[in-house]
């Protein structure tokens, strides 16, 4: 599966479980960390945990194992790194607080909901 596919499906997996204000952002041609950020955020942290682990379940069933993940135990960011996907999960003030759509305002963004009618 390529980078673009993968963030497409993990964005779905991710809106299964109301993960809320969901974007991807294509950062490859801005940096060689990934090709894509998926950005969502959850009520609290049960709500975090819960779409960070369906989307790592549903993922692993389909081959694709996440290569290091992140902040579960708090669960106000979680990181799941996919290599050419990287997906964040915050709780809502964290993600105000660390806003990395300013930080990578040049990327393309694609909402959740072109996501959903693709």
């Amino acid at each position: 599966m390529d980078s673009a596919e993968l963030s497409r499906r993990a964005a779905l997996l991710a809106l299964e479980k109301k993960a809320k204000d969901l974007i991807v952002l294509y950062i490859g041609g801005l940096s060689p960390m990934a090709d894509y950020f998926l950005i969502c955020s959850a009520a609290n942290a049960l709500q975090a945990r819960a779409i960070a682990d369906h989307v790592e379940e549903q993922l692993a069933t389909q081959g694709v194992m996440v290569r290091h993940r992140e902040g579960y135990d708090r669960a106000r960011w979680i990181l799941l790194d996919y290599g050419g996907v990287v997906i964040h999960v915050f709780h809502e003030l964290e993600r105000s607080y660390y806003d990395l759509e300013r930080l990578w305002g040049d990327a393309p963004v694609t909402m959740a909901e072109e996501i959903a009618q693709a």
